[in-house]
């Protein structure tokens, strides 16, 4: 949780702080998702990319670790900041706090099409998509298309591409991204 913080922090993505460190992005993503833990030579190499001690590191992790915030957002129906994934457009909930583990955001799903659609939405880390009302066609170069009916929902790596089509009419779904999500194009 440190480093992805103060890669935040800079304003680097992973792949920056991957050219910064020589740290593979799938290493960087992983730890950051807490699925892996660094041998000294890489934790030494992200230290030296971040400008910090190990000690620092050290007693940042600690203090990401240390007792719940107590944080909360509360979004009232139509509210939340807008959104454009693709073709689709929403509503951002919780956008008023920053450095969030997820992001949950509620989607008119319109485009029937590829074409109306435009190009594959892109962004770090992983996401949750569940049909709420109508039907969706998710669509991803890795695997053959899925149509999700309301209740529904898909579990994918985000950074791999993806469309959201409603061949059969508007839909709305609920995407729930890791940190701060797809960010406004």
């Amino acid at each position: 949780m440190a480093i992805r913080k103060l890669r935040l922090a800079r304003g680097w993505s992973l792949a920056t702080l991957s050219e910064q460190s020589g740290v593979p992005i799938s290493t960087l993503s992983r730890v950051e998702l807490g699925q892996n833990a660094l041998n000294y030579d890489k934790l030494v190499r992200l230290c030296r990319a971040l400008e910090v001690d190990l000690e620092g590191l050290m007693a940042r992790e600690a203090e990401s670790a240390a007792a719940p915030s107590g944080r909360r957002s509360v979004t009232r129906a139509g509210e939340g900041e807008g959104v454009s994934l693709g073709a689709a457009s929403g509503r951002r909930a919780a956008a008023d706090l920053l450095s969030k583990s997820f992001s949950p955001l509620v989607l008119a799903v319109t485009a029937g099409t590829r074409e109306a659609h435009g190009p594959p939405v892109v962004h770090e880390g992983e996401a949750y998509l569940l049909v709420l009302e109508g039907a969706v066609e998710f669509h991803s170069h890795l695997y053959a298309p899925l149509t999700l009916a309301a209740g529904d929902g898909v579990y994918f790596d985000a950074a791999s591409g993806y469309l959201l089509l409603a061949p059969k009419g508007p839909a709305k779904a609920l995407l729930v991204a890791a940190g701060e999500g797809p960010q406004a194009g």
